[in-house]
């Protein structure tokens, strides 16, 4: 039987359960798992569909033998996904790692415990606390625990029949107050285990458990008239009180929430994770994922978690996320916020996730800048169905100004970037009043046949300032030179930035983030600055010259003269009757430019 006949009848046999499938190649390796509420559904879609991604009908081709597992329950499914994932790391799946070492806190295993900071996990029966993310937030937690609670450093081996027959004498840290020598008897070994189990609930984020009691004890040391160790025990409170408020408090009223939020682009997938224990933010943590086939959001998001939480041991019996999931987690409650404290939260989780993609984005860009800096032009060609690339844009805008000097501008990105020294200035010559359409229609058509005369290369996209009506008047000059079709031209228009298509009366909205709107928008605006600086400009020579033309009998080339001479109005202005009349050589012309400008003078 051949494979594409064998592979209909292994999805035809699939059952409606939900469960498990594995893809195999045809060495037998596994290069792809997945999970389904519908077994026969879910695979049947990667047969009875053209696939969109490029990288998932590589992997449907790859496809040689397909086996299931059948589950129970939707949840048991992801479970099972997940844990096959992690065992076989098959080819085409996201495999989510993360090879960095985080720093841990240990409670030893032993009498009188330590408290320890490691990178290294062991089977030693020691209490982790951890992994943290941040190495100076663990040197703060130990710097309070060391001025809360006196502990011992040593390694030595603590046993009832050491300290009793006097194997070990006090170090220094006795003596400067920072242990109460357990190696020599003086600490109590009940004060010594209260205090162990207050650290854990300072690691663990319960701070309210641990001022509780401190409270209790500050009290009752109060009413026994002991007022030094009633002091001990205020500025105990006072420190666990200065650590709080070091903290990121977000509300005083969620108490032990995991927060998840999630961004994508076109390669990545970015996950930020928030702890949450007694309102505050005890751990942050933001991972990406390289996308491999097609896979929803969602899917990847749910293994993210499942990733996540096992990583940093979460036993949160709630998790905030930014959409529904498909799958139940068996006893944790899904939370969706719309308002509130929890939808702070969420934002500032998918704050803090910006700025790690644009980080990240930076980095990429920095080691490989060609590659990554045309990234934004692929996405470009994606949104507005380019033929290719956009690697050369021109982008058009008018310059009118209450009917005078009607001039054009073109401006020209190469690689996503202004070509300065492409830019064009043009009067408009056939064009009489202010007429926006006509001007476009005007300048386009010179532009590019200018162009093609020159047999200089084209632009893959064209960008016109304005809506349907000037891009309809750039559209006239394209066909009459017969490039429609052949490069990509759309018009912006301002008011709602909607973006238009030839023949398509309605328009795109992209996404007010959109990397591609905002390298429009950068055309649009460098546009328009161009073409109003060179407005400016012709307006100023237009004034200056008006002013010397309203004095009757001066001609165009007295005016010249003048100008040459001189250098601007201002000083013919300025000028004497003599230095006048050394540059125009005429007593009467002269004496005409000079009474202009100093009709008030007296003897003239």
């Amino acid at each position: 039987m051949q494979t594409e006949e064998r592979i209909k009848q292994l999805v035809n046999d699939l059952p409606h359960q939900p469960g498990v499938y594995q893809y195999f190649d045809k060495s037998g390796t596994i290069i792809y798992i997945g999970k389904a509420k519908n077994l026969k559904k879910r695979v049947s879609s990667y047969f009875n569909k053209i696939q969109e991604s490029a990288k998932t009908r590589i992997l449907v081709r790859k496809i040689e033998d397909i086996k299931h597992i059948i589950v129970d329950t939707e949840t048991d499914a992801l479970l099972l996904e997940n844990s096959l994932i992690k065992k076989y790391q098959p080819r085409y799946n996201v495999l989510l790692k993360d090879d960095k070492t985080y720093p841990w806190i240990a409670i030893k295993s032993e009498r009188y415990p330590r408290v320890v900071y490691t990178r290294q996990m062991e089977k030693d029966g020691s209490t982790y606390f951890g992994p943290y993310t941040s190495t100076y937030l663990v040197k703060t937690l130990l710097a309070m625990i060391k001025k809360l609670y006196p502990l011992r450093t040593c390694h030595h081996v603590l046993s009832a029949d050491n300290i009793a027959q006097g194997k070990f004498k006090e170090c220094l840290d006795y003596h400067i107050g920072l242990c109460k020598a357990p190696c020599i008897g003086l600490h109590d070994e009940a004060d010594y285990v209260r205090n162990i189990a207050q650290i854990k609930h300072i690691l663990r984020g319960n701070l309210s458990v641990v001022k509780h009691e401190l409270t209790a004890l500050m009290r009752h040391e109060a009413e026994e008239l002991n007022f030094e160790m009633a002091q001990v025990y205020k500025e105990k409170i006072a420190t666990i009180e200065n650590y709080q408020n070091k903290s990121t408090v977000v509300s005083q009223t969620i108490n032990n929430v995991d927060v998840f939020s999630v961004i994508e682009d076109d390669k990545y997938l970015y996950v930020n994770y928030f702890k949450i224990i007694d309102g505050a933010i005890l751990q942050s943590y933001t991972m990406e994922a390289k996308k491999t086939i097609d896979e929803p959001v969602g899917d990847i998001l749910i293994q993210a978690i499942l990733f996540i939480r096992e990583k940093f041991n979460s036993l949160s019996k709630e998790i905030v996320v930014p959409f529904e999931l498909e799958y139940a987690l068996d006893g944790i409650l899904v939370t969706v916020p719309k308002q509130g404290d929890k939808k702070k939260l969420l934002d500032l989780s998918f704050k803090n996730l910006k700025y790690y993609q644009r980080d990240k984005l930076k980095q990429r860009e920095n080691v490989d800048p060609e590659k990554y800096g045309n990234r934004k032009l692929i996405q470009m060609q994606t949104d507005l169905h380019l033929n290719e690339i956009p690697l050369h844009i021109e982008g058009f805008d008018n310059s009118n100004i209450q009917g005078t000097n009607p001039v054009a501008s073109c401006v020209v990105f190469k690689n996503g970037k202004p070509s300065k020294r492409d830019y064009r200035h043009f009067k408009v010559k056939t064009v009489e009043g202010p007429d926006d359409f006509a001007s476009m229609e005007e300048i386009v058509y010179r532009r590019y046949k200018r162009l093609m005369d020159e047999q200089q290369s084209l632009p893959q996209l064209i960008i016109i300032d304005g809506g349907k009506g000037q891009l309809g008047a750039a559209l006239k000059s394209i066909k009459a030179l017969d490039l429609y079709g052949k490069v990509g031209i759309i018009g912006i228009a301002k008011r709602l930035e909607e973006i238009y298509f030839p023949g398509d009366s309605v328009p795109l909205y992209l996404d007010k983030n959109s990397g591609t709107l905002k390298l429009i928008q950068q055309v649009r605006n460098e546009s328009h600055r161009f073409g109003l600086l060179f407005h400016r400009q012709l307006r100023s020579n237009n004034f200056i010259q008006s002013e010397l033309e309203q004095i009757e009998g001066v001609g165009e080339k007295s005016i010249e003269k003048l100008l040459n001479h001189f250098g601007s109005v201002e000083q013919v202005k300025k000028a004497g009757l003599d230095d006048i009349q050394d540059c125009l050589g005429k007593e009467k012309l002269s004496l005409l430019v000079y009474q202009h400008f100093h009709q008030s003078d007296s003897g003239v």
